[in-house]
């Protein structure tokens, strides 16, 4: 990562300017500020976690509100979900991702009242969310659901799995199952195993009250290295936003520079 990771790339803007809504060529009031300096401020506000109020208006992003408004609309136009499939189809096209396995985790993390918030597992008097992470077998993140933080585990693991994007790169129809799901004693329930071997998935979820299955760790570490990527978008770890579309969209966007590193470290 550079010393200014909020610089977007000419190769990554290629990707992204098509995705983004046109501005109308009639629109009152002055032209708007460039979409890729909009974004740059938004980029800048995931690495560095500031208030939108305090982005530096001398580095030419525009205002916050600037940046807040263009965020908001291009999350209604789905643009970083697009823009996540587009990278995963070019990791799968390269033989990158590892459909034998995929890994299910969550973490909490604190969270100001709005939706989707609860009272924190460990802190009834704070409200929480929860991130729910499935990665593949290499620990590409696939997708991320936010919750209260007093959601179960187990009342993910489908959702989770139903939720991975169709994945396109390969020849024949885009792929969406990994072969098997690796979880830890969280994740133990007869009818999420019963599920998922429906869907021709292999549970292997460690049984409470039992060993946990051998090996399993060695396997799941990716899961946990995932999480310490998403986390190092500042703005991740601590969720400042009342509406969870706008949370997710960040979530989306920190994806969506995973996937884009681990793209150009296989082309370098």
């Amino acid at each position: 990562m550079t010393n200014r990771p909020w610089i977007v790339e000419d190769d990554l803007w290629a990707r992204i300017e098509p995705l983004l809504p046109p501005w109308p060529d009639r629109s009152p009031g002055p032209k708007p500020v460039d979409d890729g300096l909009c974004l740059q401020g938004i980029l800048y506000v995931l690495h560095q976690d500031i208030a939108w109020q305090l982005l530096p208006l001398g580095m030419g992003f525009g205002s916050g509100q600037t940046c807040w408004r263009r965020l908001d609309r291009w999350q209604k136009a789905g643009a970083f979900k697009q823009l996540h499939r587009i990278l995963l189809a070019e990791l799968n096209a390269a033989g990158e991702l590892n459909w034998s396995r995929a890994c299910v985790d969550g973490t909490h993390g604190r969270a100001k009242k709005g939706e989707a918030t609860g009272p924190s597992p460990v802190d009834r008097r704070k409200t929480d969310s929860k991130h729910h992470l499935i990665c593949d077998g290499k620990g590409t993140p696939l997708l991320v659901a936010t919750t209260a933080a007093n959601v179960n585990d187990i009342t993910q693991t489908l959702n989770l799995v139903d939720g991975i994007p169709p994945v396109a790169g390969r020849p024949g129809r885009p792929r969406r199952r990994p072969e098997s799901v690796l979880g830890d004693k969280a994740y133990d329930s007869k009818s999420v195993r019963r599920e998922l071997r429906r869907h021709r998935i292999l549970p292997a979820i460690s049984r409470k009250g039992a060993p946990n299955i051998k090996g399993s760790g060695k396997l799941r570490y990716v899961v946990e290295q995932t999480f310490a990527l998403l986390h190092q978008f500042k703005r991740l770890t601590v969720r400042w936003e009342r509406r969870l579309e706008l949370h997710d969209v960040f979530v989306s966007l920190g994806r969506s520079l995973i996937c884009w590193r681990r793209l150009k470290k296989i082309e370098s």
